[in-house]
């Protein structure tokens, strides 16, 4: 120990180096933090306590197999298990730019894990005994399945207790709001221009049913997601893993996890491939696009509040212009819609990623996990913010509603049936020229009655049964 600088010296197969004294990494972590000096993009905490679960699950695997002596599975285990709690987090100096495999980060846990067992053990940090990062840690696994796995553990764990929780409670909020108005009549608008009579609830079930579908979409991803590459070690052979370390494995981790999670019958694909994780992120670009068109939709109907459509009113977010007092912007949605371009950006990039497996090792999983984590985070957050703040307390302007219903022109389409679509588009030209209702465009025009009028061309009933079908 070098106290004048707070170093520490370790010694592995490629000579010493130096180490900050209170970092539990070891020397390929500290090499490769001075080789990828690349950005600074690093793995979210969740990724790294991942790997805490994934390297717990496979000391008990190993303990299981007898290829792990028991006193040196307990020490492991519970450094492990610290890091799934996340007391080593800040002990992953690497950025995301590093080996396609994921290889450094890897090692990162590896490190940290002995020399964390290694302590417990009553060893200093950096003796590499009697734990070994590569022959006890690492044992039967090789970074290019054990990244793998941890890829669809993570994302798995993400989903289920990050996103669908808020994309749930966005679709009930949304019913909710279906249920509120269900018997508020608004025009309905296509092309952008005027069409012919719903109500606010069929709008926001509408809504409701796209999220609905979105969270359809992701579960059904569940099947490929939670089969792991585990077990397949350098080429998806299984070469150094005992027989049956897949299967413990997986039962070890459906156990500390609740996931239900199986072995990949080819751990080839697992690990030349990730098509599984594209296939999230397929998912999350749709429910991008759903939510696009939802807070599009919100923002464009509460515009004004005088000058615009102005037909929902959006809750006060306490914000305003830095120029005009007062002013009032649908700032939630438009932050959503930001973090929807933003999901959309990364699927380009998974893709990308996704493409890049050669022969039997996909070589861009750093890239491709980083963006997909980053997508759910941002979906489940942007989600719940705009439940919370905005569509819960969603409210509509009655009034301004029933007023573009009784003007609306298009209402005259209730007559097709009794006078047919030719007298029907001379009444609304005739309305519209003259800036009258088409009520009284058709009374003037002499060809129905002021009573017959009113008995066909009825709003509610219109909407009721657009709401029959």
């Amino acid at each position: 120990m070098d106290a004048q600088h707070n170093v520490r010296t370790e010694s592995d197969a490629f000579g010493p180096v130096e180490i900050p004294a209170d970092r539990y990494w070891g020397g390929q972590t500290q090499r490769a933090s001075a080789v990828f000096e690349i950005g600074e993009e690093r793995f979210p905490t969740c990724l790294i306590r991942t790997f805490g679960l994934q390297k717990l699950a496979a000391a008990r695997a190993n303990r299981r197999l007898g290829t792990l002596d028991p006193h040196l599975a307990d020490a492991v285990e519970a450094a492990a298990r610290e890091m799934w709690e996340g007391r080593f987090d800040d002990h992953f100096p690497l950025r995301i730019w590093q080996t396609g495999s994921g290889t450094q980060t890897n090692m990162n846990a590896n490190e940290v894990i002995a020399n964390r067992a290694n302590e417990g053990l009553g060893q200093p940090r950096g003796t590499r005994h009697p734990v070994h990062p590569n022959d006890h840690v690492n044992r039967s696994q090789s970074s290019n399945d054990t990244f793998p796995t941890v890829m669809h553990l993570c994302t798995a764990l993400e989903v289920r207790d990050r996103l669908l929780p808020e994309l749930g409670g966005l679709r009930d909020a949304l019913a909710a709001k279906a249920t509120e108005f269900d018997a508020v009549v608004k025009i309905g608008r296509t092309h952008l221009m005027d069409a012919v009579p719903m109500t606010v609830g069929q709008a926001f079930d509408a809504f409701a049913r796209q999220i609905g579908a979105g969270i359809d979409r992701i579960e059904a991803t569940a099947p490929r997601l939670h089969l792991l590459a585990q077990g397949g070690t350098a080429v998806g052979s299984g070469l150094n893993a005992p027989a049956g370390f897949d299967v413990a494995f997986c039962e070890e981790v459906t156990a500390l996890s609740g996931l239900s999670v199986a072995p990949n019958p080819s751990k080839f694909e697992g690990m030349g491939a990730h098509d599984a994780l594209v296939e999230v992120s397929g998912a999350l670009n749709v429910l991008a696009v759903s939510l696009i068109k939802i807070a599009n939709d919100i923002r464009l109907l509460g515009s004004g509040p005088r000058c615009g459509l102005g037909e929902l009113v959006v809750p006060n977010d306490g914000l305003s212009s830095s120029i005009m007092p007062g002013k009032r912007n649908p700032t939630i949605a438009e932050a959503l819609v930001q973090v929807a371009f933003q999901v959309i950006g990364n699927h380009a990039t998974i893709t990308a990623a996704g493409a890049s497996g050669a022969f039997e090792l996909n070589v861009a999983k750093p890239v491709l996990i980083y963006n997909l984590l980053q997508s759910i985070r941002l979906l489940a957050d942007g989600t719940r913010v705009f439940t919370t703040k905005l569509v819960r307390d969603l409210d509509v302007d009655r009034d301004r509603l029933a007023a573009n219903v009784a003007n609306a022109l298009l209402l005259a389409t209730a007559l097709n049936p009794v006078l047919g679509y030719d007298r029907v588009a001379e009444i609304t030209r005739k309305a519209m020229s003259e800036g009258t209702t088409p009520r009284s465009a058709a009374i003037a025009l002499g060809l129905i009655t002021g009573e017959e009028y009113d008995r066909i061309v009825d709003p509610v009933a219109m909407a009721a049964r657009i709401n029959a079908h």
